[in-house]
């Protein structure tokens, strides 16, 4: 995928970072939209290059330190071509997400946020686990795997799931990065505008509260409501000021005791729990593999550059295949094992202290709120609003934490519903070009829309 940089008059740079796994043709479909919008006198495109497969591994923190070093040297390289970049918009796909909140929080700390450097204009995350990944905790499946997966990523799955501790803070990073404190938040303050984009089904990798930072998921069942789409993004974009009516108010009540009490036997764990047990082990001795590949490879690399030969034997050229279809089978056992956990939720009355929910131009409110259909309380007249109660999740005090901050912070938040893959984490951003990605196209359309120059 070529950059397009160089163009002396274009003040402005939008900067694309991948996920994990990931590599810069993933964000193809996006970067060109960008490319048939923008003629290049107005804008400069960096896809971010220098963190593709393997090499997300490492952790956010590396990770956006890869990614800032590679925008200040875009930077230098624009300068020295005469052109004065003003403006910065940063888009992240997935694990690219939080990078790039990590990256933001570099820039900002070297003051190149400052008034009269760049001002910082799109914040954009699509698919992002904002709140990690680790799932809602309660019950012994949940916390086998919260314990397990974090293993099976390096550095990366331990700051997804939260079990690392940054520096000496003694917290996880993902809560650095949302300390109200921090330089992330502060930078993160700065973009002008700030989006996000979340599936509300049938993402395997990350789910809908982590990638909406909230504490409730609505989606659980969407059969049960009516679904509301913003008019010309439809059946793709939700009306995020009004996503969710009931279809029947009497169904309402038992659908919620179902959400909040229910529970499943013994026997219907066993199927999650033998994936753990059994594919968790695999999936080590895959990542041991790739890891040791990689070593190999550097160590011939070393060693060929001491020696001075410029040759490569043939077979060094089937190790890549290798080490891809490895990563490819193990990000396929990590993400059919995620899709199989359940959320849990916190019992009725021990919800945390409750934060005020955020005003319609931030984001999505806790509730929903949905028209009254049949008669009216004393205080309250026909045809008022009334809110969707939703349980809140079994998130552990971070997470909670973080939602907070994020919401104070203000995000435009906007659900997706991609009907037509069961792969919708790839879908969302049409990761490639099939034909049960389509529904991709609208997410960019809607994206482009609202992506300011």
């Amino acid at each position: 995928m070529e950059d397009r940089l160089g163009t002396k008059s274009a003040d402005h740079l939008a900067v694309l970072i991948h996920g994990l796994w990931g590599n810069p043709n993933h964000l193809r479909y996006l970067a060109d939209g960008l490319r048939e919008r923008y003629s290049e006198d107005k804008l400069h495109i960096l896809v971010a290059k220098r963190n593709s497969g393997s090499f997300t591994y490492d952790g956010i923190e590396l990770g956006g330190e890869r990614v800032a070093k590679e925008i200040e040297e875009t930077l230098e390289q624009l300068a020295r071509d005469g052109t004065t970049v003003k403006k910065m918009s940063i888009i992240g796909y997935s694990l690219g997400g939080l990078v790039a909140r990590y990256t933001i929080g570099l820039l900002y700390h070297k003051g190149w946020f400052e008034e009269g450097k760049l001002t910082p204009v799109n914040f954009t995350t699509f698919a992002s686990p904002h709140l990690g990944v680790r799932t809602p905790l309660i019950g012994f499946h949940n916390h086998l795997w919260n314990v397990l997966g974090a293993r099976t990523l390096s550095t990366s799955g331990r700051q997804l799931f939260t079990i690392d501790q940054f520096r000496d803070t003694g917290k996880p990073l993902l809560s650095v990065l949302a300390d109200p404190s921090s330089p992330f938040i502060h930078g993160l303050a700065r973009f002008q505008n700030r989006t996000l984009y979340s599936n509300v089904v049938n993402d395997r990798s990350a789910v809908y509260y982590t990638t909406c930072i909230s504490k409730t998921d609505p989606f659980v069942d969407p059969s049960a409501f009516r679904i509301n789409y913003l008019p010309d993004y439809e059946p793709v974009i939700l009306d995020s000021s009004n996503p969710l009516s009931p279809k029947d108010e009497e169904s309402l009540p038992a659908f919620y005791k179902r959400l909040t009490v229910r529970s499943r036997s013994v026997l219907t764990k066993i199927p999650t729990t033998a994936l753990l047990v059994i594919l968790i082990p695999i999936g080590v001795v895959l990542f041991l593999i790739n890891s040791g590949v990689q070593s190999v490879r550097s160590w011939r690399r070393i060693r060929l550059h001491e020696e001075g030969k410029a040759g490569i034997g043939a077979g060094m050229y089937r190790i890549p295949l290798m080490v891809e279809n490895v990563r490819r089978t193990a990000e396929d056992m990590f993400e059919n094992v995620n899709n199989t956990q359940d959320q849990e939720y916190l019992p009725t009355g021990s919800e945390p202290i409750s934060q005020s929910p955020p005003s319609s131009p931030k984001g999505i409110p806790r509730t929903f709120e949905s028209e009254e259909k049949d008669g009216a309380s004393d205080d309250q007249p026909m045809n008022a609003k009334r809110p969707l109660e939703f349980p809140t999740l079994a998130l552990t005090p971070d997470q909670f934490a973080m939602i907070e901050a994020l919401d104070d912070v203000g995000f435009k938040k906007f659900p997706v519903y991609i009907h037509k893959a069961r792969h919708s984490h790839a879908a969302i951003i049409r990761r490639m070009d099939r034909e049960s990605f389509e529904e991709g196209k609208v997410v960019a359309r809607h994206w482009l829309n609202t992506f300011e120059i």
